[in-house]
């Protein structure tokens, strides 16, 4: 059957590994040094992979290949922990290990910073309950950031905090330039950020058609600066909305050098 699948460049792989313990149904093992999948059936072609490689070597693709069978997936979980070796590569050199522990909204995974978190924010609130300081008029100084990571690369299409979210896509350095970021962009906002002249932008889009086209997302507001690169995040999005084949409303936002809100318009 035709159906969505794990594909993995490996010629951007460079076997660290962070991708074997994302992968619950360890359809993912590191052989002769690079991440092959080792079978189609054991593939549910969901991604939650995709965000755990920081070569942006892993994508999702739609081709004829085995149903995924989560029984059979089950059973090769249970021989790998059987044989110990759940995440080594094929030197038996351990991959990263996920956390065992399982603290509310964190999902496992190899490495601290592509740990998906979901956090619960109140008004001059802390994570704790703790009164924080507040400013002029009450307004709150505790973050607006519902969710962690917020890099593009490492924020997998199926978090939860995507669905049916209103969407932030941010160049990295918007939120430093505009003083007004956090009340006026990343309030009530999921958010990835990026940057498309530093960056390694292959995958890019391929990544934001499949949060495009899995999400259901309410809308999507792209915050660039007023530089000629961070016309490429404005691009991407508007091809991966194409081909998403979504009608998804994309606000596009510029701020200028300086920190003013320069425009803003639908598109």
């Amino acid at each position: 059957m035709i159906r969505e699948i794990v594909s993995i460049d490996e010629d951007l792989c460079n076997g660290c590994g962070e991708c074997v313990p994302a992968c619950a149904e360890g359809a993912i093992q590191i052989i002769d040094g690079k991440a092959r999948l080792v079978s189609d059936n054991l593939c549910d072609g969901l991604g939650a992979c995709l965000g755990h490689c920081p070569q942006g070597a892993i994508k999702i693709e739609r081709r004829e290949s085995a149903v995924f069978d989560e029984e059979e997936a089950r059973r090769h979980v249970a021989r790998l922990k059987a044989s110990g070796d759940e995440h080594r590569t094929d030197n038996e050199k351990p991959a990263v290990e996920p956390d065992t522990r399982e603290p509310a909204g964190h999902a496992h995974c190899g490495c601290p910073s592509s740990q998906f978190a979901q956090l619960d924010r109140s008004p001059c609130q802390g994570d704790v309950g703790k009164e924080q300081d507040c400013g002029a008029g009450g307004a709150s100084r505790v973050s607006e950031l519902t969710h962690w990571p917020v890099q593009l690369r490492l924020l997998p299409p199926t978090a939860p905090v995507l669905s049916g979210a209103r969407l932030l896509i941010a160049a990295d350095c918007v939120p430093v330039a505009y003083g007004g970021f956090q009340s006026d962009l990343l309030r009530d906002h999921a958010v990835v950020v990026l940057c498309p002249k530093l960056d390694d932008p292959s995958g890019y889009v391929e990544k934001l058609t499949e949060i495009i086209r899995r999400n259901d997302l309410a809308e999507i507001t792209v915050a660039r600066m007023e530089v000629p690169c961070c016309g490429g995040i404005l691009r991407m999005v508007l091809q991966a909305r194409e081909l998403a084949e979504s009608d998804v409303a994309v606000s596009d936002v510029v701020i200028s050098v300086s920190g003013e809100l320069l425009t803003r318009k639908e598109l």
